[in-house]
């Protein structure tokens, strides 16, 4: 007589991850990164093409450095600190029945792509224009023109971003959070590839074509996304409250408590450190006489250094905490920035100052994309990440301006952007110190507990 050992079991269940009263297989899972990311391709695409080409059309009109820093820093970070808390708040209490976040998405996107094409004929509307008003000053009556649609476009584009923050982290399982924004920046990233390194050199030959083109795209692309993207079911938002008792709320849940302040005021000065650069770099290389195809290439070997490193950024936020990988990259770009302070005076010596700059602040931004969702109440995401953006918006809009009338007061000495961005990568590290020490009594990157 033989025995045999019982036969193992063949029917184990399925890997599934869960997300509020979200549930996926890996097959749902594959199927919901690839709508996002591919929402992401159009949404990037939009974000690495209009800055660059409103920049140059700006600096055709020789507009100066302080209206050039209004228009395109201190403007959109206004902007968002007056829409983004509301937006954000009513996002977090909206039950509908395509969920909470994409009925504002819905709304936000077409006004977003009319502003992109709006921009792209505005020399045409802009002399039509002036043909009627011959006694108008051309450059002004061509920024007039310039900002209604770039008021119409930073709108839609702000109120967008701060939804579309939270949808991701209420359909994305937390603990993949970190490689879902890998997977989203090397996606940011490849835009970034193809449009600097392929399409920046023809900004001034294919302006209007590239604007009303990348404008199209974007609308038909993340409406498409929107209404695939599934939301799950919320629990209820709690009884209405009025205005004022609103905006009371909102102020002591996010205020009150001193380690999300020192959050904030981390963010911001994280976030502030790359945006002289990114702003004047531009005029700056002009300056040098660097010209637009071996700029728009140089960005593209940032772009395609961050590519390759984008994934494994995530993977290591996931495994030691977005915080500690984006304190390490901070201390990277305070070496970075201060060597183009000292040194960045020759196209020689910008270029790599410039290509540091990108691939540093590219790993920032990679490392520290779901530190919001790690740090901040699961359920008042969009909230808190709105109050950061507060935080983030005075400095914004005074930075920019003030780093312009520097400039134009030297008579252009474009190094003052990189003195700014060490000066804000320090605060930044200081402050980020402060925060790692509480993270670390709120249970680390194990046990973390937010505060409510």
């Amino acid at each position: 007589m033989s025995s045999h050992a019982p036969a193992p079991e063949t029917d184990a269940k399925p890997k599934t991850w869960r997300v509020g009263t979200l549930t996926y297989t890996s097959g749902g899972l594959i199927a919901l990164f690839a709508w996002l990311l591919f929402g992401d391709f159009a949404w990037s695409m939009r974000d690495r093409s209009v800055g660059p080409m409103a920049a140059w059309y700006l600096n055709e009109l020789k507009v100066p450095s302080l209206l050039f820093g209004l228009l395109m820093t201190s403007f959109p970070a206004l902007v968002g600190m007056t829409l983004v808390p509301v937006i954000s708040m009513k996002s977090d209490r909206h039950r509908g029945r395509r969920g909470r976040r994409i009925p504002f998405l819905l709304v936000t996107t077409p006004i977003a792509a009319f502003g992109m094409i709006g921009l792209g004929v505005t020399p045409f509307i802009a002399d039509w224009v002036h043909s009627h008003f011959p006694e108008q000053n051309e450059m002004v009556v061509a920024v007039i023109c310039f900002g209604v649609f770039w008021a119409m476009f930073e709108f839609a584009t702000i109120a967008g971003q701060a939804v579309f923050g939270g949808l991701v982290n209420d359909v994305v399982p937390r603990e993949l959070l970190g490689r879902f924004y890998g997977l989203f920046r090397a996606i940011s990233l490849i835009d970034g590839i193809i449009f600097n390194f392929w399409l920046t050199g023809k900004i001034p030959t294919h302006y209007t074509l590239m604007f009303v083109t990348i404008g199209a795209f974007y609308g038909c692309a993340f409406m498409w996304v929107c209404f695939r993207v599934k939301e799950g079911e919320y629990p209820p938002p709690g009884p209405k409250m009025t205005r004022s008792a609103g905006v009371k709320t909102y102020f002591r849940e996010c205020f009150s408590n001193r380690y999300y302040v020192s959050v904030f005021v981390m963010m911001m000065a994280a976030g502030l450190a790359f945006a002289p650069i990114n702003t004047f770099s531009i005029p700056y290389a002009k300056s040098l006489e660097v010209d637009m195809d071996h700029y728009g290439k140089a960005l593209a070997t940032t772009y395609f250094v961050s590519l390759t490193l984008a994934y494994f950024l995530g993977w290591l936020a996931d495994r030691f905490h977005p915080l500690r990988v984006s304190i390490v990259t901070m201390v990277g770009y305070l070496l970075v920035s201060a060597y183009g302070a000292l040194f960045a005076t020759t196209p020689a010596t910008f270029m790599p100052a410039f290509i540091l700059h990108g691939v540093l602040s590219g790993c920032y931004f990679t490392s520290a994309a779901s530190l919001g969702q790690r740090l901040f109440p699961h359920s008042r995401y969009a909230q808190f990440a709105s109050a950061a953006g507060i935080v983030m918006a005075p400095a914004n809009i005074v930075l920019a301006p003030l780093v312009g009338i520097l400039i134009d007061g030297t008579g252009g000495f474009y190094r003052m952007t990189f003195f700014a961005g060490c000066a804000m990568a320090a605060l930044a590290l200081v402050t980020a110190w402060r925060v790692h020490g509480h993270f670390m009594r709120l249970g680390g990157p194990k046990g973390y507990v937010a505060p409510e």
